[in-house]
């Protein structure tokens, strides 16, 4: 049997549970790997058979991976339980007040600004939903307006170099032979982010915001968190500034410079650690990491160039980056874009731009991104599965819940468009 295929075949069926069932997908992604690499070691005369081994399994598994998904996500996680993240929204939030056609744009900008600078999209979204979804019942803003504010600004930091969802990207940019672009691939996600966010915003109405409305419908919504920064958020926001400063000015690895910064905050005892460790996303972390490494064996089989060439059969090369984005944005719909689609269509971009002469690798590359993140409004997609979940009780959670799936699969054809002409 064809090893290529059926990792391949694997591959497939993981995507399909991560779009279908609970269970998590880089529990199966490693199990099938296994599976694989003892099945490999049973066909005499493979080709592969002395590298299909066990001990080379686990050789392939990212190490640096692990420690930059768990260092990033450890040292946001104690900001955002000691109350430093939620401090900063609202005090961004303040900055609009009494003004209703600023607040889409504030909270787009928040998400986007506070998102880039590490916790990621997820963390960002889970913080300012509650805040900007609560704020938009209270000042008569569309619901869908504002999830879509709040979601495409957190979805336009999802790459940068900082987030754990970067570090993703940028190691399998290096494994396919492009290191150093990740602000180009980052600024391509946030501008196509702000193209959709804003051409959405004018869709819905939110020009029509800016004009004269009742004080009744202007009022702040209440329970919003304290604007004054105490001492803990100020250490917080410093230590935060120096990974950042290290890693930027002095080329320092990004997972052990967070770990650094999440052990000083510790020792000063400002965060609880246990608390911390229980919030952080280790889900998301095993899924990216077992995904990872079966995408891995794909390549060492030749699985990518299976799946490279199932791609160039139903595409032309002027149509070649529209074709990849709808097909991840169609998958990411249902699954997820950094632990699932990034670890298993970036690498492919290699073998299918080896298959039509003069294509630029960089260009398919950001169509797998772009593609991918643009349609995390989904409600099955985390992003949007916040801003519903942050939806007060009065608003019609059903009625939402429809018109962000419908705008999901809007958002996967016009994704397409845009990286068929851009790309």
């Amino acid at each position: 049997m064809d090893l290529a295929w059926l990792s391949l075949a694997a591959l497939l069926v993981v995507v399909a549970i991560s779009c279908t069932a609970r269970v998590n997908p880089g529990l199966v992604a490693i199990v099938f790997a296994w599976l694989i690499v003892l099945f490999g070691g049973t066909l005499p005369n493979h080709p592969l058979k002395d590298e299909l081994t066990q001990k080379g399994l686990i050789a392939n598994f990212s190490s640096d991976l692990f420690l930059q998904l768990v260092g990033i996500s450890l040292l946001f996680t104690l900001a955002e339980s000691n109350g430093t993240l939620a401090r900063v929204a609202a005090i961004c939030q303040g900055l609009c007040r009494g003004n209703r056609g600023l607040v889409p744009l504030m909270f787009f900008a928040l998400a986007f600004g506070l998102g880039s600078l590490g916790p990621g999209n997820i963390a960002i979204a889970g913080l300012v939903a509650p805040v900007a979804m609560t704020a938009a019942v209270k000042m008569g803003i569309s619901p869908l307006l504002m999830a879509l504010a709040v979601g495409h600004g957190a979805i336009a930091s999802t790459v940068s170099p900082f987030t754990a969802a970067g570090v993703v990207v940028s190691d399998n940019l290096a494994k396919i032979g492009l290191p150093g672009h990740e602000w180009r691939i980052f600024a391509a996600n946030a501008l196509a982010n702000l193209a959709i966010g804003c051409g959405g915003y004018l869709l819905l109405g939110g020009w029509k915001l800016f004009r004269p409305t009742p004080a009744a419908e202007t009022a702040e919504p209440t329970n919003q968190p304290a604007t004054t920064l105490e001492a803990r958020h100020w250490l917080t926001i410093s230590v935060v500034a120096m990974v950042l400063l290290a890693i930027a000015m002095c080329k320092a690895n990004l997972g052990l410079a967070a770990f650094a910064g999440a052990t000083l905050l510790l020792v000063l005892r400002q965060a609880d650690e246990r608390e911390a460790i229980l919030k952080m996303p280790w889900g998301v972390i095993v899924m990216v990491c077992g995904v990872s490494l079966l995408a891995t064996l794909l390549d060492k089989t030749k699985g990518t160039e299976k799946f490279a060439g199932l791609i160039a059969s139903i595409s032309t090369p002027g149509t070649r980056s529209g074709v990849l984005a709808l097909v991840t944005g169609l998958v990411s719909i249902y699954s997820s874009t950094t632990a699932v689609v990034i670890p298993a269509f970036l690498p492919m971009v290699s073998k299918l731009a080896d298959l039509t002469p003069g294509s630029d690798k960089l260009s398919l590359a950001q169509a797998v991104l772009v593609g991918g993140n643009l349609v995390d409004m989904s409600p099955f997609s985390t992003i949007g599965a916040l801003c519903l979940a942050g939806t007060p009780p009065e608003t019609d959670r059903r009625l939402l819940f429809n018109q962000l799936l419908a705008w999901g699969f809007v958002v996967a054809f016009l994704g397409a468009i845009l990286c068929w002409i851009c790309f």
